[in-house]
């Protein structure tokens, strides 16, 4: 079995009021680096994301930065990522994170964070991809969102089966012990990526 080589992390560009949380965003890099996997994430310097990239890089770990021109200044686009990708728009700044991703996990964040998870989580629905999505419930922060999709499965708009999509996950340590087990994908899917 091949392992998963590269994994995107969303993560929330602010820090989060609870020390949990940017805790979680360190170690999560750390333990990447630990096991030889790439960290892809949104090229920023700022907040969970900063953190995330700190950690992975201290460890001796390979992190791919995918970032917009237009929030180069906004988020502070590093110079000592190992690579990175300056990409014209948002859109392009998902596609490319997941062209070269193997596998998703989401840890708290905003607005973007959100959107990104939600298209990650239609593109696997639509079977554009069928790369693994873990969601770190760090101290339950995800709560309300796994609550609005049961009310959507319960209402008729969400079948079922499609919470099997992803992964819920009460602890970076869970997530990490769940990427030790995962294969990478075996050929190229919908979206070109093997």
């Amino acid at each position: 079995m091949k392992r998963i080589s590269s994994v995107c992390v969303y993560a929330g560009s602010r820090p989060g009021r609870a020390p949990q949380f940017v805790q979680a965003a360190a170690a999560l890099g750390r333990g990447l680096a630990r096991r030889g996997m790439s960290l892809v994430y949104g090229g920023g310097n700022v907040g969970m994301m900063g953190a995330l990239a700190d950690a992975a890089l201290a460890a001796g770990g390979r992190v791919v930065g995918v970032i917009p021109r237009f929030l180069e200044e906004r988020e502070v686009r590093r110079a000592d990522l190992t690579e990175q990708h300056t990409v014209g728009s948002m859109h392009e700044r998902k596609a490319k994170m997941a062209e070269l991703s193997q596998a998703f996990v989401v840890l708290p964040g905003g607005l973007g964070t959100l959107d990104e998870t939600f298209e990650i989580l239609t593109w696997r629905q639509l079977r554009l991809h069928d790369h693994p999505i873990l969601v770190a419930d760090i101290g339950g922060y995800w709560a309300g969102l796994f609550g609005q999709i049961e009310r959507a499965v319960a209402d008729g708009f969400v079948y079922s089966e499609e919470t099997r999509l992803f992964e819920r996950h009460e602890t970076v340590d869970t997530v990490l012990a769940r990427l030790d087990t995962l294969a990478a994908p075996a050929g190229p899917d919908a979206l070109g990526r093997a």
